[in-house]
């Protein structure tokens, strides 16, 4: 329902909508892409907007994400079930959906290519009680780094877009098992210290709008 809000809201004639007099095309995806269902249904999607051979900038953000269960430590994690599914979504989907835009959309002469991996601190340091979300945020930096290299045409970044005051936000101050990490999201939310969404947003806007940092590099919110 969020997803079809934000798509009627950005479409011209609404609320909200105005593009500066630019055209814009809204096109609303719902899939699971935890499931090989949803996956397929997203990627064929994909595969057809990008057909469009009018396009002369393709900017995929990698976004879609999940926290997991914080409630559990690292001995906690034996259900083989729940920690596949974890990783398929948070990093397998992620892969198959950068291949295939990247792969309809080909290199065109002329026309530029950005991959965007939403990251995390948690990439780079790790968090009791989130085992899960530390290794999965530190694996899609690590895929990225590795399209960068593969690909130097293309622009890729991995944006860590600080302490966001989002539903996962939440689910960190009530739910994480350590209690010294749940009482130090707790002190962000009580103190106003979290982030957001549209300032860390313009904050990446203006990083790619500036196109100055190395492809590959892990950028951080309070680093720009």
């Amino acid at each position: 329902e969020a997803l079809a809000e934000l798509a009627a809201e950005l479409r011209p004639g609404t609320t909200g909508g105005d593009t500066g007099g630019t055209e814009l095309r809204v096109q609303c995806v719902a899939a699971d892409l935890g499931c090989e269902e949803g996956l397929r249904r997203a990627g064929a999607a994909v595969r057809e907007l990008l057909q469009d051979a009018s396009f002369g900038r393709l900017l995929l953000v990698n976004n879609a994400g999940s926290l997991g269960d914080v409630s559990k430590s690292f001995l906690d994690l034996t259900d083989l079930e729940e920690i596949n599914a974890y990783f398929s979504f948070n990093i397998s989907s992620a892969l198959c959906l950068t291949s295939t835009a990247l792969r309809a959309f080909g290199a065109r002469p002329g026309c530029s290519r950005t991959v965007v991996n939403i990251s995390s601190l948690c990439a780079l340091e790790p968090f009791p009680s989130w085992a899960l979300y530390c290794s999965g945020k530190a694996a899609r930096d690590m895929l990225f780094r590795v399209l960068a290299l593969e690909e130097p045409e293309l622009r890729v970044l991995n944006y860590a877009p600080g302490p966001l005051d989002t539903d996962m936000q939440l689910l960190a101050r009530t739910r994480t098992g350590d209690p010294g990490m749940r009482q130090h999201f707790q002190r962000l939310q009580e103190k106003g210290q979290l982030i957001e969404c549209s300032v860390s947003a313009r904050k990446l806007l203006r990083l790619l709008q500036e196109d100055s940092f190395p492809s590959g590099a892990h950028m951080d919110f309070y680093d720009i």
